[in-house]
């Protein structure tokens, strides 16, 4: 079996906006790692045990941006703009098809 590593968030699909990058901003949010880690090379170990810290990060606020304290809710704002500008610049679109 093959070992799968990360390609960093900033070579990940959709600007960054799958499962994998998703938990690498999450973590920028919490201050969980510096933005400059993308997690590039990163194993699906490594990518598990942050997955395990962000969830963490997470539970306080029942998983919702909405009940993030002010400075937090905020950076979450920013990182999620500007992933999904990126995003909308590579084509993507967050609307659902009639077969999703």
């Amino acid at each position: 079996m093959t070992q799968q590593f990360y390609v960093g968030i900033d070579h990940d699909t959709n600007g960054g906006l799958t499962h994998l990058g998703r938990i690498v901003r999450d973590a920028w949010v919490f201050g969980l790692l510096p933005e400059a880690e993308t997690c590039a090379g990163w194993d699906a170990s490594r990518m598990q045990n942050l997955y395990e810290r962000v969830y963490a990060a997470w539970q306080p606020y029942a998983h919702l941006p909405s009940r993030l304290p002010p400075a937090l809710r905020e950076r979450h704002s920013q990182l999620y703009e500007q992933a999904m500008t990126v995003a909308r610049n590579e084509g993507w679109n967050a609307e659902l098809g009639e077969d999703e």
